[in-house]
């Protein structure tokens, strides 16, 4: 999924548009502009895959969104992941024939690990779980609802029902351009051997390279990027 380690650019959106939250509440949301023009320009800043994520599908369960992830797969030729509100495994498969390489499951995959190896038989290597921690427990339907469930020991659910990787989010740190945990990355690392994908709290260009150095196989970066913390181009060039 990622050869060399990879800094992903987010775009989140919500009502039509990039929106980037503080750990993950409604209402401290900062906006950036239309989600087509944000996606074209991380791809041509040298973005080699891009993370979208349907907020209100998040928080709703419904992808209100779809529009705008349509035009974002058609205006792109780089690998597009998507997260939020797919619930069932048609909902995904659906996602997959139209375009989008990789499917997101959060909730649904919390809820239901073996929706994991039900997609994975008709669309192998295309489903990453995400695993959204608070305070050290994994936390579902749009980081509102715990689980009691450690991210690490949820993490071994998945490897061996074909997912393709984990996408790890620290709420906690989540949009306070703050810096990363890397204990908490390293544990889920530690936890599997498919690859980890960090997200949450990256403000720096030293808070990427402590990622890639915890094991992650790519980091995924939002508010540092839209205000400007660093370039894409530089975040390449620390770590390689």
């Amino acid at each position: 999924m990622f050869p060399t380690f990879e800094v992903v650019p987010a775009v989140d959106m919500q009502d039509g548009e990039v929106v980037q939250l503080v750990q993950g509440e409604r209402g401290t949301e900062k906006r950036y502009g239309d989600p087509v023009e944000a996606a074209r320009r991380w791809v041509d800043s040298g973005a080699r895959t891009l993370h979208l994520v349907d907020l209100d599908g998040a928080f709703e369960g419904e992808r209100k969104n779809a529009a705008a992830v349509e035009a974002i797969v058609d205006a792109v030729d780089v690998p597009v992941q998507l997260g939020g509100g797919i619930r069932t495994a048609a909902d995904a498969r659906d996602l997959l024939d139209s375009g989008v390489d990789r499917v997101i499951l959060g909730t649904a995959a919390v809820n239901d690990p073996d929706i994991v190896a039900d997609i994975s038989e008709t669309h192998p290597e295309s489903v990453v779980v995400s695993l959204d921690a608070k305070a050290g427990e994994v936390v579902i339907e749009g980081w509102t609802e715990g689980t009691g469930i450690h991210p690490a020991d949820a993490a071994g659910r998945y490897a061996d029902r074909g997912a393709a990787g984990i996408l790890f989010t620290d709420v906690d740190v989540e949009g306070q351009l703050e810096g990363v945990n890397t204990d908490a990355v390293e544990a889920v690392v530690d936890a599997v051997d498919i690859p980890v994908i960090a997200s949450g709290g990256v403000a720096t260009l030293s808070d990427v390279v402590s990622l890639r150095d915890a094991g992650a196989a790519a980091v995924v970066v939002g508010t540092a990027l839209y205000e400007g913390r660093f370039t894409l181009d530089a975040a390449r060039e620390a770590v390689e």
